[in-house]
């Protein structure tokens, strides 16, 4: 299954245009990804393992995102992954001899937004409204709903206020 995703479907699919976001998303359906209405995957998006991938409506996932997912990744409703960002479940064990593969689910919480080139490590979570700065590196859970959190490693910076909150 897995050969069958990368080197037939995933590189035919890949680099379809972004108006055919809907292949992409019957491509990774078909592979077993669930995938909700509304959402859409930009070009060059690469998936490791589809069945592993959880999409609720209304996400969007930006160009060149890489969702290496060993382990689920969920993300949750009206939801943006933006350009370059990277989702990585999967890492080594660094303490024994040969360095098994170990991984972890990833959870992207609802109306949230990982700006350009955000990385997301093994078994973070990250709570419904959260804003991540650009080129930020989550390495725990943000838990704080409605944040704006940034930086190495990404820590809470301020409140998320609407506009209309004011």
């Amino acid at each position: 299954k897995r050969g069958l995703w990368t080197f037939l479907i995933e590189p035919l699919v890949r680099w379809l245009p972004k108006f055919c976001s809907p292949i992409r998303i019957q491509a990774l359906r078909w592979m077993g990804a669930s995938i909700g209405p509304h959402c859409m995957i930009s070009r060059g998006v690469k998936v490791l393992m589809p069945w592993n991938l959880i999409f609720e409506d209304y996400v969007a996932i930006g160009r060149d995102v890489d969702l290496y997912n060993f382990a689920p990744i969920t993300v949750r409703r009206m939801t943006v992954i933006s350009q370059n960002c990277y989702l990585c479940t999967g890492s080594h064990d660094f303490r024994q001899a040969h360095m098994p593969l170990v991984y972890h689910p990833i959870t992207i919480g609802s109306e949230c937004w990982l700006a350009a080139d955000v990385f997301v490590c093994p078994g973070v979570s990250v709570a419904d409204g959260v804003v991540v700065g650009a080129r930020s590196l989550v390495t725990k859970d943000l838990p704080e709903t409605w944040s704006v959190y940034g930086g190495h490693p990404a820590t809470r910076l301020v409140e998320r206020k609407m506009a209309n909150q004011a």
